[in-house]
C-alpha cells in the first residue's frame, strides 16, 4: 500500500498535470476560451492554432513540464528505496497525465496526454521517448497528420519500454504496464481524429481547409 508521503505526492502531481495552461495562456494573451476555437482541445496543438507557433511551442514545453516534473523531483519526495522510487516515478507521471485528461479545474474535461506523457516517460527514461520520437517524426513526414503522428507514438511507447526493461535499472513491468496504458488512452482521446481521417476531413499540418468550423463544433470536439 502507499504510505501517506506517497499518497500526497501523487495528489500533487494530479493536480499540477490538471494546470491547463494552454487554456490560460489563451484566456488572458486573447480573452478567449480555446475549447470555442478549432478543435475545442485544451492541449497544446490547438493552443498553437489559437496563439501561433512560439506561443504554441511554450503551451507544449508547460504540458510536458508537467509529467517530467512530477516523475523527476515529486516522486523522490516520498520514496528513497530504489525499487520503490522507480514505481513511485511511474505512478507521479501517470497520475500528471491523469490530471492532464481530467483537470479538477476544468470539470475534468482536458487534453489529450501526450505532452505531460512524453514528459513523465523522459523523467524515467529519454530513450523511449527518443525512438519513438523518431516514429513521430517519420509519420508526420510522410502524413503530415499531427493526430496520426502522435498516435504511432504512443504505440510504440509500450513497445520500446519492453526492449529497454532490462537496461534502465530498478525499472521493470511498472513502465511497460503505464506506458500500455498511455498508448491506450492516447488512440482513445485521438477517437475523433481517426474519424475525421476517415472521412477525409482532418486538416494536414501546413493545410488551411476551407470552411472548417472554428467555434460551432468545438464544444462537440473538446472531449475528443
Amino acid at each position: 500500500m502507499p504510505s501517506a508521503n506517497e499518497f500526497g505526492v501523487l495528489l500533487l502531481s494530479y493536480l499540477l498535470g490538471a494546470v491547463p495552461f494552454g487554456w490560460l495562456m489563451t484566456r488572458v494573451i486573447k480573452g478567449v476560451d480555446l475549447r470555442t476555437i478549432g478543435s475545442g482541445n485544451i492541449g497544446s496543438t490547438n493552443a498553437m492554432r489559437a496563439l501561433g507557433k512560439p506561443l504554441g511551442v511554450l503551451a507544449f514545453l508547460l504540458d510536458f513540464a508537467k509529467g517530467y516534473v512530477p516523475a523527476a523531483f515529486f516522486a523522490g519526495w516520498a520514496a528513497t528505496d530504489p525499487e520503490r522510487l522507480s514505481l513511485v516515478r511511474v505512478l507521479c507521471g501517470t497520475a500528471a497525465v491523469c490530471g492532464h485528461v481530467w483537470p479538477v479545474y476544468l470539470r475534468f474535461k482536458g487534453g489529450k496526454a501526450v505532452a505531460t506523457g512524453c514528459g513523465g516517460i523522459v523523467a524515467i527514461d529519454p530513450m523511449i521517448f527518443v525512438f519513438s520520437g523518431l516514429a513521430w517524426v517519420g509519420t508526420l513526414a510522410v502524413t503530415r497528420y499531427v493526430g496520426l503522428a502522435s498516435m504511432v507514438m504512443g504505440v510504440t511507447f509500450p513497445i520500446f519500454a519492453w526492449s529497454r526493461k532490462g537496461e534502465v535499472r530498478g525499472y521493470g513491468m511498472e513502465l511497460v504496464v503505464a506506458t500500455a496504458a498511455l498508448a491506450v488512452l492516447i488512440l482513445w482521446r485521438h477517437r475523433a481524429n481517426i474519424g475525421r481521417m476517415l472521412a477525409g476531413t482532418e486538416s494536414r499540418i501546413g493545410e488551411q481547409k476551407q470552411g472548417t468550423p472554428e467555434v460551432g463544433d468545438a464544444q462537440k470536439r473538446a472531449r475528443s
